[in-house]
């Protein structure tokens, strides 16, 4: 891929990203799910916008699986057990300036059959 258009995905991400972050926010009753996906892996963590606590996170390294909707499923279960062991039964679901298509749309799909509610 090419520099500028590689450098122009990344810009209109970062726009959507502000674009969200705008309107949603966490807190200890209702935290924010945020995503972040690599090449390899995805990584997920709930926050606490107003204290700024990451509450619960789970790293695709860690659980071994990679950045496919395979992956996304077993990330997802692992994540929802432990925002349940928590007390963690709803949040506000960032997907962190991706299109919410593919992988980041079975992780949030996944996390619904899971018990948490989005």
């Amino acid at each position: 891929m090419r520099a500028n258009v590689l450098k122009r995905k990344i810009s209109l991400r970062i726009k959507r990203k502000k674009r969200i972050r705008a309107k949603i926010s966490g807190t200890q009753a209702l935290p924010r799910i945020s995503v972040f996906k690599s090449n390899r892996t995805l990584y997920i963590q709930a926050i606490d916008d107003t204290k700024a606590v990451t509450l619960a996170a789970v790293d695709g390294r860690k659980i071994g699986v990679k950045a496919n909707r395979e992956g996304a499923k077993k990330i997802a279960a692992e994540f929802a057990q432990v925002l349940k062991t928590k007390n963690i039964t709803e949040a506000v679901f960032d997907r962190n300036g991706y299109l919410y298509h593919g992988v980041i749309a079975t992780l949030a799909q996944a996390l619904r059959e899971n018990g948490i509610k989005l």
